[in-house]
């Protein structure tokens, strides 16, 4: 039997096939039949690059949670990307009514609102850092051009690892603005962050104000001195009725929340339902100007003494709405806080540097 995910392609002619069950509805006026207004609702697009673990992860949130009129799927494997097109297809009974299509061309992209790049390079065992980068800077030559051909008015989200230089690198092959070009950054870093600091308080996360910013990687930042629950300054308190809250122990915090997702990597194999809700919340901000702040990748410069001269892209709170980023919050830092978030800015542009961009 012919494999196809319509009746269409299984030799049905479509035509106007809900005619037979729907009878159009009268003027009540006396004047005929009404017919549809020409005046339709804009859809709203996204296309998920890459339909590995985190892709796929971030699709189905966005699916689940009706973000999307339509999503668009690519993936350089065909047989696996069809494959996990049709899994979602099936439960259409059981989601909001979605449109999905995949292609391995990046043209099933076009008219995207929001395109997310999850695709990109694994490290070869042995292989050094630059040179992971600078296969992931050829792959993203053959990404990011197209798909800003495509879309060209569409905000751009990456999330393929090191997601801050690769922020950078979408954003000089774009040629987007960099309001439209962002990063997933520590947005899930600090949502880890927040769990922690939740969980030995015996609150829910939502009500921990917690950032990690810098680095999505060794070098981020955990900015203690703004964390609070409930307008409360919390590293006061802890440090009160906990000796043990020191420096090393603040440290130690920082370190499981960056080591959290290896752990993960080394029970499961992948990391995949936190980054997928992570990106959707970043989603339903974008789409639905939300002007909610998230902690993402964007373009630093100027901020907390990074030089004017330096392009560097990391996370700091932002306010995201439907024309991308549309400000950064002027966050008041310790000295050792900014001093450590310069530290992470020219560690990141003194990679960017290398690429030749």
């Amino acid at each position: 039997m012919k494999k196809a995910s319509s009746l269409s392609q299984l030799g049905f002619d479509a035509g106007d096939a809900s005619s037979g069950f729907f009878r159009p509805v009268s003027d009540s006026s006396g004047g005929g039949v009404v017919t549809p207004s020409a005046h339709r609702r804009r859809l709203t697009k996204v296309s998920v690059i890459g339909a590995g673990n985190v892709g796929m992860a971030i699709a189905q949130t966005i699916l689940t949670r009706d973000l999307a009129d339509e999503i668009a799927l690519v993936d350089a494997l065909p047989d696996k990307l069809r494959g996990e097109m049709l899994d979602l297809q099936h439960a259409a009974a059981f989601l909001p009514r979605t449109r999905l299509v995949s292609d391995t061309d990046m043209s099933v992209t076009r008219g995207s609102d929001l395109a997310i790049v999850t695709a990109g390079a694994r490290q070869i065992p042995g292989e050094t850092r630059l040179n992971l980068l600078q296969r992931n800077v050829a792959l993203f030559r053959k990404i990011v051009p197209p798909l800003a051909e495509h879309s060209p008015d569409a905000l751009l989200l990456v999330v393929s690892n090191p997601v801050d230089v690769l922020t950078y690198v979408a954003w000089k092959l774009s040629g987007f603005p960099p309001s439209r070009v962002i990063g997933s950054g520590t947005n899930l870093d600090s949502s880890r962050f927040r769990f922690l600091l939740a969980e030995h308080l015996d609150v829910n996360a939502q009500d921990v104000q917690a950032y990690m910013v810098g680095e999505h990687g060794d070098s981020s930042v955990a900015v203690w001195s703004s964390v609070s629950v409930a307008g409360m300054p919390v590293l006061k308190s802890l440090q009160e009725s906990h000796r043990c809250f020191d420096e090393e122990a603040l440290e130690g915090i920082r370190r499981a929340v960056v080591d959290s997702a290896y752990e993960v990597i080394s029970l499961k194999g992948y990391t995949s339902w936190a980054i997928g809700y992570s990106v959707a919340s970043l989603a339903a901000s974008l789409l639905r100007d939300q002007r909610r702040i998230h902690p993402v990748s964007v373009l630093a410069r100027g901020f907390h003494g990074i030089p004017d001269e330096n392009d560097v892209f990391l996370s700091l709170p932002a306010r995201l709405g439907r024309a991308g980023v549309q400000g950064v919050a002027e966050m008041e830092l310790t000295e050792e806080e900014a001093k450590r978030l310069r530290r992470s800015a020219k560690t990141l542009w003194e990679n960017c540097q290398l690429l030749g961009l």
